[in-house]
């Protein structure tokens, strides 16, 4: 917990409400200090120069104080970087908000994975739309990794049996990676896995996985997304329709 100011905190705005007729309640996503709330004070005023800087999906440098559950924003700088995201690269970038909103707690930093984030960000923003499914992929492994939900990928989970390379295996939520029928759409090679295993512990592991998940993208989403609603209930989730609208991605 802070008990003093913090400067220049890299920092992602994931979620933001009215408080009073001028002030924010914020959810951000910092490096150092995990998932916080801050209270954003006057910045509805069209005066505030904070207004067109407290914006999701855009890299920011924050100041703030305080040691209770709500702290207080001092400074906000925008650190420059890509355009706001528009279509389905918006809609992505809410889902990886969403994600961190429903599985991170408060106060609990995850510096490696808040890295992950940035980078997913900015593939996310950059015109590149092809490597949008790989990096919601990538972002979907690492994170379920940091927060230790993904079993190894390199063993079926119940037997702890090594992969066959050209055996298929399903990643299921109560029984891990098993060994499924070779028609299962809903699988992958042995070796697929063994690759994005390999891939989550790279010096880059975005950059890595996002390669690693390039040809496989298809075939890891149900997988994934059925894992995640296991661990965050849809229900759960703020934007329930984006579930929805995202199954296309």
């Amino acid at each position: 917990m802070a008990t003093k100011r913090i400067s220049e905190e890299p920092a992602y705005v994931l979620h933001r409400y009215d408080w009073s007729e001028s002030s924010l309640i914020l959810e951000v996503f910092t490096r150092n200090y995990g998932r916080i709330a801050l209270v954003a004070k006057g910045v509805k005023r069209p005066s505030s120069s904070f207004r067109p800087i407290l914006l999701p999906l855009q890299p920011l440098h924050l100041a703030f104080g305080g040691d209770g559950e709500i702290r207080t924003l001092k400074g906000a700088e925008w650190q420059g970087g890509h355009v706001m995201p528009t279509g389905e690269a918006l809609m992505s970038g809410y889902y990886l908000n969403e994600l961190l909103l429903t599985l991170l707690a408060r106060d609990d930093p995850h510096p490696r994975l808040f890295d992950v984030y940035a980078n997913a960000v900015q593939v996310i923003g950059s015109e590149h739309g092809e490597a949008l499914e790989s990096a919601l992929r990538a972002f979907e492994l690492l994170l379920l990794r940091e927060i230790g939900l993904l079993p190894l990928l390199d063993a079926q989970t119940l037997t702890l049996l090594g992969l066959q390379a050209k055996e298929r295996y399903s990643l299921v939520p109560e029984g891990g990676l098993r060994l499924t029928d070779a028609g299962d759409r809903a699988s992958l090679s042995g070796g697929q896995w063994l690759a994005l295993q390999e891939s989550l512990g790279s010096a880059v592991p975005f950059t890595t996985t996002l390669r690693a998940c390039a040809t496989v993208a298809a075939e890891l989403k149900p997988q994934l997304r059925t894992l995640l609603n296991y661990h965050c209930g849809v229900g759960t989730l703020r934007t329930r329709q984006m579930m929805i609208d995202l199954q296309s991605l």
